[in-house]
């Protein structure tokens, strides 16, 4: 044993409350440090506090840092601690204290751990207590990472809730109160707003009582994997974790995907100039690069708009495009009046049924509004503080009872899927029985204004592919729907719920029929005799045989085709050989059956219960003549 006079630094340290509360507070490590010293004959030097501060490595701790001067200046030459785990947790930076300890003839003192580095010993038992305890400690590290991820895949996300979201039993979940503003952010991005631009409207409006929106505040919530339900644990680190599905979601994972590749763009470019119908909408007939927008204004006043490609040193005029769209355009504002923006908002509000969620809500507003109002009486705020206060949840409330309202609206219109069908057949009915009423009443594509036209373009449309044929002529060869807009699309039609239109075969004429998917009888019976309120069409079967790729009609030359249906899921069938067809049609000199003729262009019939219509005996005789014919070209054909 070394008999040079001790001189102790003594070093305490506490991390957490817990250890505080364990008996590791620093009055407890520094009476008991004090007691060792004296039974031991050390000259206490100086006492040395780290509060707050852990022992991992890298970690800055300033007391043991004038520890370490203070040995080197050689005020003292002795550190004493309660254990080694207050100096360290880490064989890296043990062997540094070591070799600091050598180098400077100094010595370390463990009271509880019986560390005393003045012996060979001595310091093979330090290195082996530390080695230990960086074990355990890496041990922890594993079991909290496990049980952190089991918490965020429960949903119980360890941040504070973003704009949008609350915590409830440590659960993330929607703010019924706010996460409207949320989803309007995305759909105003959506759109081609820039971020600054919907930063200066919800400064304009205070939306969340804040006026010190920014640009950037919009980025990061875009950029948020939270609001299409996901969550990235550890994002600034090298190695974070992505969970899918933890929470549920605010937007689409279609719409913030979108978004982000819309992010990619500059954004404050991409709505410099809403009179650019196709603006980054058209690639390149020879590179398939997005073609740039130009335009040139005459002596007469007139614009002329063009889309270029500066690698290819082509120029195609928009008129031409927009020609060749006018072959669809129709059916996409026929979806975005009558679909997206009328019935599908109706019918999602309905399913979500949020009444339950925003009435609670409500009553938590109300209660907040009380405590605001108490806190003033008693003095808590001042009168300046307590109208921001008050006007902020107001408006809340506000909001949430309009919602109510509309949720109530909802139940009573009780709109479903089957009101798609009824209204898109009746609008097809209308167009064919009184043409000139119908574009009188309707908002058609030649009505819009430029602006409102890129608009629709730009939510639809992802991109345009163009081709050249004859003497560099344009058409459209395919165009992109964007996913957010095709998949409700998809599902209504897959459901039965949405017709489209595709060419056929009708005698010996192409033409164009409207088909949707199957959908069972009492549906169909249900959509007939509700459209027969109305009009007075007609239904009868057919049968269509796949292979001779035949579809037989009746007298079809006087009646209108309405739509075209499967009456049994061919998709569950094993074979497939033939389809049975339902056929709405309405004849040609038919006339509407009600007193109000502008109902035909506002109004939805009432849903008719009724039973379910049988075919008449004119029908199954020529079904049997059909069928007949049919066996003979097989026979024919066998031959």
């Amino acid at each position: 044993m070394n008999e040079e006079k001790k001189i102790a630094g003594i070093y305490i340290r506490v991390s957490t409350e817990d250890q505080a509360r364990e008996g590791f507070s620093l009055p407890e490590q520094e009476k008991r440090l004090r007691a060792m010293c004296e039974f031991k004959g050390y000259e206490i030097y100086n006492v040395y506090k780290d509060a707050g501060l852990s022992a991992k490595t890298g970690n800055k701790r300033p007391a043991f840092e004038e520890l370490k001067e203070d040995i080197k200046a050689k005020k003292c030459n002795t550190i004493v601690v309660l254990k080694l785990d207050r100096l360290t947790r880490s064989v890296y930076d043990m062997e540094d204290i070591m070799k600091f300890l050598e180098e400077n003839n100094a010595y370390l003192d463990c009271a509880n751990d019986d560390i005393n580095t003045t012996s060979a010993n001595g310091r093979m038992v330090a290195r082996l207590l530390t080695t230990v305890s960086q074990n355990e400690i890496e041990r922890t590290s594993e079991r909290t990472k496990i049980g952190l991820a089991g918490a965020i895949k429960a949903g119980n996300i360890p941040h504070k809730a973003p704009f949008g979201y609350k915590h409830v039993n440590k659960k993330l979940v929607p703010d019924e109160a706010t996460k409207d503003q949320i989803i309007r952010i995305f759909n105003l991005y959506h759109q081609g707003n820039s971020y600054q631009t919907i930063a200066n409207l919800y400064n304009k409006e205070k939306i969340f009582g804040k006026t010190n929106w920014c640009d950037s505040t919009i980025l990061k919530i875009l950029e948020n994997e939270i609001y299409k339900g996901d969550f990235v644990h550890g994002k600034r680190t090298n190695n974070p974790t992505y969970y899918e599905n933890v929470v549920e979601p605010i937007v689409s994972k279609e719409l913030w995907e979108e978004c982000q590749v819309q992010k990619k763009k500059n954004s404050r470019n991409y709505k410099r100039d809403k009179e650019y119908l196709f603006l980054q909408k058209l690639k390149c007939p020879k590179c398939g690069r997005i073609l740039g927008g130009n335009a040139t204004r005459k002596k007469n006043g007139n614009i002329y708009y063009y889309y270029q490609c500066h690698n290819c040193k082509i120029s195609i005029k928009e008129k031409d495009i927009e020609k060749e769209f006018d072959n669809f355009i129709t059916e996409i504002q026929e979806y975005d009046s009558i679909v997206n923006q009328t019935l599908l908002p109706m019918i999602k509000t309905k399913l979500n049924n949020p009444k339950e969620k925003l009435q609670k809500e409500l009553n938590e507003q109300n209660s907040k509004l009380e405590r605001i109002r108490k806190a003033y009486i008693n003095g808590l705020f001042t009168i300046e503080e307590y109208d921001i206060e008050k006007e902020i949840v107001e408006k809340t409330i506000k909001h949430l009872e309009e919602k109510i309202i509309d949720c109530d609206i909802c139940n009573e219109l009780r709109f479903t899927p089957e009101d798609i069908l009824i209204k898109r057949d009746l609008d097809y009915i209308n167009q064919i029985i009184y043409p000139n009423e119908y574009e009188e009443n309707t908002y058609m594509w030649k009505d819009y204004t430029r602006e409102e036209k890129a608009d629709l373009i730009m939510r639809y449309i992802d991109y345009v592919e163009i081709e050249y044929y004859g003497n560099k002529q344009v058409r459209i060869r395919e165009v992109y729907f964007r996913e957010s807009i095709c998949k409700p699309c998809n599902e209504l039609y897959d459901a039965g719920f949405l017709a489209k239109t595709d060419y056929a075969i009708l005698g010996n004429i192409v033409t164009k029929l409207r088909f949707s998917e199957y959908l069972p009888m009492e549906k169909v019976s249900e959509i007939v005799f509700t459209l027969r309120q109305y009009y007075n069409v007609g239904y009868f079967e057919a049968t269509y045989y796949y292979d001779n790729k035949v579809m037989f009609f009746n007298d079809y030359q006087n009646r209108n085709i309405v739509r075209i249906f499967p009456i049994e899921d061919y998709r569950k069938m094993d074979k497939l050989d033939r389809i049975e067809l339902g056929v709405i049609y309405i004849n040609n000199d038919e006339k509407y059956l009600i007193e109000n003729n502008e109902d035909l262009f506002t109004t939805i019939p009432e849903r008719t219960n009724c039973k379910i219509f049988e075919l008449d005996e004119e029908t199954k005789q020529k079904r049997k003549e059909i069928e007949k014919q049919i066996e003979e070209m097989k026979l024919n054909n066998n031959g």
